[in-house]
């Protein structure tokens, strides 16, 4: 038996200091807590540290930067246009002690931020117009362009840029979010809109739209086009009648030209020999009558004559 107690005393030693020592992370920072209260300072240095054994807890919290993403929510703007808002924040644990005693752990400090920043970007969404959520505040857009390749007449107040903008609004979340923030131990770092959207029965409408405008401008496309082809069509269909006109008249200068040489030559082949000439000519009239034929001519034709020399001889 004597031989156990120091055995016995030693495990117990080993378990109190077990029990005793925790380690603080580089990204924590912890608080002691005695019967469910908070005891001592906020421990943030990293590294060994001591607490009592079995009746003190450690409560560690984050220090790094922490992400928020709040549910999708239905808004009308202040035309009255409903838009689906899909926002996120980043935040931190700025005062432990506080934020113990608050919220207690980061899932009851995210179920505060939903309601207070999505109560605030419903506040500030509701009172201002789509054009101001939906631009910056440095837009700008190429007039001339658009309406060089569109065809489109624009509103000034459409080219107008925005009094505020998106920014602009994000950092006014911020600043309305960041007053109820200091009460739960909480900083919250920045404040954005990831996505805004119509709802959907507005989407369609604002869809139907766009596919409107978009034929329009491809009917106009197309009626240009057509238009545009009815002259090329009708430009060619003028040149090939001009050229058509100007080959025939060339065509027909050369015939011209053929046959006065063609007269040319038989006029001077008739002055040198009318005799063979009228012989040759008559030769060909015979040649067409062709065999098996019956002629009856005058026996003192100019036809019949190279026929009766001929019999003659």
């Amino acid at each position: 038996m004597n031989r156990l107690m120091p055995v016995a005393g030693a495990l117990l030693a080993v378990i109190l200091l077990v029990n005793s020592a925790y380690i603080i992370d580089q990204s924590e920072q912890g608080i002691i807590v005695q019967f469910g209260e908070p005891i001592g300072d906020v421990v943030d240095e990293p590294g060994l540290h001591w607490r009592v054994p079995f009746i003190q807890e450690v409560r560690r919290f984050d220090k790094r930067l922490l992400a928020w993403d709040g549910d999708v929510s239905q808004i009308p703007t202040l035309g009255r246009e409903f838009i689906v808002v899909d926002t996120t924040a980043r935040w931190r644990i700025s005062d432990p002690l506080q934020f113990l005693r608050s919220v207690r752990d980061e899932a009851g400090a995210r179920t505060r931020l939903d309601d207070i920043i999505d109560s605030v970007a419903r506040d500030i969404v509701s009172g201002t117009d789509l054009e101001e959520i939906v631009r910056s505040a440095d837009w700008s857009v190429d007039v001339s362009g658009i309406v060089a390749e569109e065809g489109l007449t624009l509103d000034e107040s459409e080219l107008e840029k925005p009094k505020k903008g998106r920014g602009q609004l994000e950092g006014e979340m911020l600043t309305a979010a960041s007053r109820l923030m200091p009460g739960l131990g909480i900083e919250l770092v920045d404040v954005r809109i990831k996505r805004i959207n119509y709802i959907d029965s507005v989407r369609v409408q604002v869809e139907s739209r766009m596919i409107a405008e978009r034929q329009s401008i491809a009917e106009r496309f197309r009626s240009e086009g057509q238009g545009r082809s009815q002259e090329i069509l009708g430009d060619m269909e003028k040149e090939l009648r001009r050229i058509r006109s100007e080959a025939e008249r060339t065509a027909q200068e050369i015939i011209g030209k053929a046959d006065a040489e063609a007269t040319r030559i038989y006029g001077q082949s008739y002055g040198r020999d009318p005799e063979f000439y009228s012989f040759f000519k008559t030769l060909e009239s015979y040649d067409a009558i062709g065999e098996n034929s019956t002629l009856i001519i005058d026996s003192k034709s100019d036809f019949f004559r190279y026929l009766e020399s001929t019999r003659r001889r």
